[in-house]
């Protein structure tokens, strides 16, 4: 089966879609708990970070990049956000810093890139191991919990019985899609992706939205870290382990191309609703983290092999 451009993408959409409402019917006969309203709302909090990272990650996968460095950013400005607090900077300015650190390691993964003309894959790899070796350095292993009691209402307080994070989430979420499906600056990283030579010629400042893009996934793992430590009432080095394995496999699963050009946030969110059901599922039923490995493995080779198939 051919299928391509937004054809594809609504096709896909509906396949996702179908898949996970059968895997909740499932789910729901297996253990009726699982699916149910309360439950289900509980269990939510913990796929707000991953769609606030995958919100930038879907951009930049589309532009034909790549970042592996969310999850140590993510360390990164946990650890410096904890060393802000222990030195008693106000909880404001302390996210504001926080917010900033983020920003510069997005900054730095840019300007490699962009400057030194060095593959998104090879940077972000690189400044992956820097960003986690520097946060352990930072913290020495130590963890920090000493935060006020209002910094912990941003990951566990709610509006209108809406937690918070959820709310950033989906504003987040809104803002990217409006962005990429009607906005100018959405047409302009598609043709970036589908080719960078091309763009250049037709007059896209390709330098400057990819710096945009990667400056905007290091704030998006800065705040992720911000609502992660709030919820956790705890900062230290070894948080978001493996996250941005997730992170991709929800935006490949939601049928963006690795080769760029192509991809959507409506996918991506099914990719991320998806997958959280199926490790939450899984980690309630039989609480085997070495088997949510396998099947999020599992997911994005399946996911790949998919597009290339309908390419």
């Amino acid at each position: 089966m051919k299928v391509s451009g937004p054809a594809f993408r609504s096709w896909h959409e509906l396949l996702l879609a179908t898949v996970l409402v059968f895997f909740m019917v499932a789910a729901a006969l297996l253990e009726p708990r699982f699916a149910s309203v309360p439950v289900q709302f509980e269990l939510a909090s913990h796929s707000f970070e991953i769609l606030l990272l995958a919100v930038p990650a879907t951009f930049i996968i589309i532009a034909g990049g790549i970042d592996l460095s969310i999850g140590a950013t993510m360390a990164l400005v946990a650890v410096t956000l904890g060393a802000a607090f222990e030195r008693g900077a106000p909880t404001a300015a302390a996210i504001v810093f926080a917010l900033l650190v983020g920003a510069a390691a997005g900054g730095l993964n840019a300007l490699v890139i962009v400057a030194a003309r060095v593959h998104p894959l090879v940077v972000t790899l690189a400044s992956m191991s820097a960003y986690r070796g520097l946060a352990e350095g930072l913290s020495r292993g130590r963890s920090v919990s000493t935060f006020p009691e209002w910094f912990s209402w941003l990951g566990q307080g709610s509006v209108a019985q809406i937690p918070v994070a959820g709310l950033l989430a989906a504003t987040t979420f809104v803002a990217g899609a409006v962005t990429l499906a009607r906005g100018t600056f959405g047409r302009r990283v598609r043709a970036i992706g589908s080719g960078e030579t091309a763009a250049r010629y037709t007059g896209v400042a390709v330098d400057r939205i990819t710096s945009l893009l990667y400056v905007a996934s290091g704030i998006a793992a800065a705040l992720a870290a911000i609502l992660f430590v709030a919820r956790r009432n705890t900062a230290k080095a070894d948080i978001a382990w493996g996250i941005e394995l997730d992170v991709i496999t929800a935006v490949m699963l939601g049928g963006a191309s690795v080769r760029g050009g192509t991809g959507s946030l409506t996918g991506t969110l099914l990719g991320v609703a998806l997958l959280h059901e199926l490790r939450e599922f899984v980690s309630w039923r039989w609480q085997n983290d070495e088997l949510i490995l396998i099947l999020t493995g599992a997911l994005l080779i399946g996911a790949m092999l998919l597009r290339r198939r309908t390419r």
